[in-house]
């Protein structure tokens, strides 16, 4: 009979009081805020999800105490405790007590590129609940707090402030108490973190002895770069690596066009190469050539020094042939109406401003379209996205979805035809 993890059987101290709260409770934010986190035992978290019930209630049964681990490398596992509770989205008295507690110094988010509607027009969306929860401390306590985004958001902490000026325009008070006492940081994020299978459970157990029903799998490699002000104090994350640096603008740009644009560019076209994985992907020389080709052309656009950037591209490599990290591309693949116009169409504005057709992103997006004709769609515009892409001048119509500019523009449209019918006569 095996032995569920909790804090006295992982070795860890009882839950620390409550100083840090989380929206967006799932695998990113424990292999990354939490694990940044942990550091320091003086700084608790209270994470809460969005609709999902079973990893709260998993994490609470387990004291919030989790396994992190690293495949291939048994000595980098480690059990997690910085998560002093764990709550459903549901569960909105405790998300307004949590806010309102003047104790509470931070609140970190991982939420999608989606998730930033407008919260005026949906209170249920990230924003929607950030603002009530806001509006609940403005009318107790009043106290100070910072909020750092942790997405793939471009210049996250400006886009943020935005929401919450135009939302609260109207409400002198609010407004003025959010500009004077709310600090809102800018940063980057980098953790790679598949879905856990029932293989890492497994070896979850075999490493540790402990049935953990909420592993988190993810690389050695992590990377947190912040930009803010934390005006009631903040955990100490340097201690696990985190920078903080005056602006993370370039570094923004680094991550999202190498990093995830290449994850997005192998996901579409690995997919249509019939992998699926990401280790898979990057084992296929067409598509190595591919991404290389897609690195040169975003490296004309990136003011990084040019031996710098040949590192990181270097190292990003061996972070996506790495074995056993099971990164699907069906799952890097979602979403894609939402991640395409920051992670590729930068480049590509910058390119066509030059007189330039760049052939990765005309496979690429040959690749998107491809998808959303045969594929399995998990996005926030499926039903649209996939009725353009099998209806009449399918190129165009779904190219306009990314942006207008991309539907107008003839040469690049005739490229990505072109290149749907190589990729349809393949398949066939």
């Amino acid at each position: 009979m095996t032995t569920r993890i909790d804090r006295a059987s992982a070795g860890l101290p009882p839950a620390a009081p409550v100083r840090a709260v989380h929206l967006g409770l799932g695998g990113f934010h424990r292999s990354h805020q939490a694990w940044y986190t942990a550091a320091s035992p003086e700084w608790g978290i209270a994470a809460y999800t969005f609709r999902n019930t079973e990893l709260p209630r998993a994490l609470e049964q387990q004291e919030g105490a989790y396994t992190l681990l690293v495949p291939g490398a048994p000595e980098a596992t480690e059990a997690i405790g910085s998560i002093s509770r764990a709550h459903p989205g549901a569960d909105r008295a405790s998300w307004s007590r949590d806010l309102a507690c003047p104790d509470v110094a931070v609140l970190t988010l991982t939420v999608t590129e989606a998730a930033y509607a407008a919260p005026e027009r949906d209170a249920d969306s990230a924003t929607g609940r950030l603002l009530a929860g806001l509006r609940e401390r403005f009318r107790t306590s009043g106290a100070p707090i910072a909020l750092v985004p942790c997405d793939n958001v471009p210049d996250n902490g400006a886009v943020l402030r935005s929401v919450l000026r135009a939302a609260t325009r109207d409400d002198l008070r609010f407004s003025g108490w959010l500009e004077e006492q709310v600090s809102i940081a800018s940063t980057v994020v980098d953790r790679i973190t598949p879905a856990p299978t029932p293989r890492d459970v497994r070896e979850v157990l075999d490493t540790t002895g402990l049935r953990d029903e909420a592993p988190v799998v993810a690389e050695p490699f992590s990377e947190w770069l912040i930009s803010g002000d934390f005006p009631a104090g903040r955990p100490p994350w340097e201690l696990r690596g985190a920078r903080f640096v005056d602006d993370v603008g370039v570094y923004q740009q680094r991550k999202l066009w190498f990093l995830n644009g290449a994850h997005t560019l192998l996901a579409y076209a690995g997919l249509a190469r019939g992998h699926r994985t990401v280790r898979e992907a990057v084992g296929d020389d067409v598509l190595v050539e591919m991404v290389q080709a897609w690195w040169q052309t975003a490296s004309r656009h990136i003011p990084i020094d040019a031996a710098e950037l040949a590192e990181y591209r270097r190292r990003l490599i061996e972070r996506f042939a790495a074995p056993g990290l099971r990164h699907e591309l069906a799952q890097i693949a979602e979403g894609g109406s939402q991640k395409i116009p920051a992670r590729w169409l930068p480049v590509l504005r910058a390119e066509r401003a030059a007189g330039r057709l760049p052939e990765p992103l005309v496979r690429g997006l040959a690749a998107w379209v491809a998808h959303l004709r045969v594929g399995e769609v998990r996005d926030p515009r499926a039903a649209e996205l996939v009725g353009s892409a099998r209806a009449a001048d399918p190129v165009r119509r779904t190219l306009s979805a990314l942006g207008p500019d991309a539907g107008a523009d003839d040469e690049l449209v005739s490229a990505v035809g072109a290149e749907l019918a190589t990729l349809a006569k393949a398949g066939n």
